[in-house]
């Protein structure tokens, strides 16, 4: 199993991202049967595949000997990245987990979209890697849109640099209101009690306090809070600069954004950001996402600086089911 017999291959629809095509995809040619075969590939081919994660912003790794969240924990964690576990994220969507590292992806009811978004932008904490896996796909419906960051956003300086320019210069808030119980019927229904790991209102202050939000107790108990300011551009070691925040996901699909998107993003400065660059954002992006049909057993690496990601709808008697590994490096 030499490095030399790596070998990329071609889906449908991969987008022709200039400097490199969209997602990488490689299939198990070399009929790996064993995890134990798969982390010893793993090891001996990890340089080729971060450069060619680096180059592409997502590889989808197809055929593997994967059927349940063990098998991907294992064949994940051959990588050697540090793990980032759900527990200690801020994020406030309602999860599973499955081991240590292996967790569902959002629990949202199926016909709900989860629009395109990097994983846990929208907080002072994110993870710089995503491993997903599919257990079982969707009878029908339940892509994973990945979408370029990179692209996107030299697409907006084009389009509009005043506007680019003040995504760069200001940064973005965020501001959500987390319930007393999780709900387990909302994409963003986890508890304040899980999302900051305590368990009175008193922890929850020191907490935030510590994370330099600001924030406001509501009448039922829920809490409305706040981020600093928070980037909504990155550069990269590469010296690409992404497009990197929740703008999407909030403005499409967080409840009442759309009617008033300042009631949970606005600049770094708090100024309103206008509803027509929310949507020339949400339009240009769309030429820069790639669609994933799953498969059981694929799996797919993302650069969770590099590419957004998202949840189609889906239907059937058949369960979905996405699993999630997150790594910081």
């Amino acid at each position: 199993m030499s490095n030399s017999a790596l070998k990329f291959v071609e889906v449908a629809h991969q987008l022709d991202c200039g400097d490199s095509v969209f997602p990488a995809v490689i299939c198990n040619e070399q009929q790996l049967s064993t995890l134990e075969q798969c982390e010893q590939w793993i090891r001996e081919n990890k340089q080729q595949l971060e450069d060619k994660l680096k180059e592409s912003g997502a590889i989808l790794f197809r055929g593997f000997p994967l059927n349940s969240a063990e098998t991907f924990d294992q064949f994940s964690n051959a990588f050697d990245y540090p793990n980032f576990t759900y527990k200690e994220s801020l994020s406030n969507a309602v999860r599973i987990n499955f081991t240590k590292r292996v967790f569902t992806a959002n629990e949202a009811p199926k016909d709900v979209e989860i629009y395109l978004h990097h994983e846990m932008a929208q907080t002072p904490i994110s993870p710089s890697k995503i491993f997903f896996f599919c257990k079982s796909s969707a009878d029908e419906g339940g892509a994973t849109p990945l979408c370029r960051s990179d692209k996107l956003f030299e697409a907006l300086q084009e389009r509009s640099p005043a506007l680019a320019a003040d995504f760069e210069n200001k940064g973005l808030k965020y501001t959500t209101q987390m319930p007393l119980l999780d709900d387990h019927d909302s994409g963003q229904g986890r508890s304040w009690k899980s999302t900051l790991s305590v368990e009175t209102k008193m922890q929850a202050e020191s907490k935030l306090l510590e994370l330099g939000y600001s924030w406001e107790w509501k009448d039922d108990d829920s809490l409305r809070a706040t981020t600093p300011c928070l980037p909504a551009v990155v550069k990269l070691s590469n010296q690409k600069k992404v497009f990197y925040n929740q703008l999407i996901a909030a403005y499409m699909g967080w409840k009442g954004v759309k009617e008033d998107p300042s009631s949970a993003i606005t600049f770094g400065d708090g100024s309103h950001i206008p509803a027509s660059g929310l949507e020339m954002v949400a339009s240009l992006a769309a030429q820069f996402t790639f669609d994933l049909p799953w498969q059981d057993g694929d799996l797919a690496l993302v650069d969770n600086y590099m590419t957004m990601h998202g949840r189609k709808p889906f239907a059937g008697e058949r369960k979905r089911q996405v699993l999630v590994a997150l790594a910081m490096d």
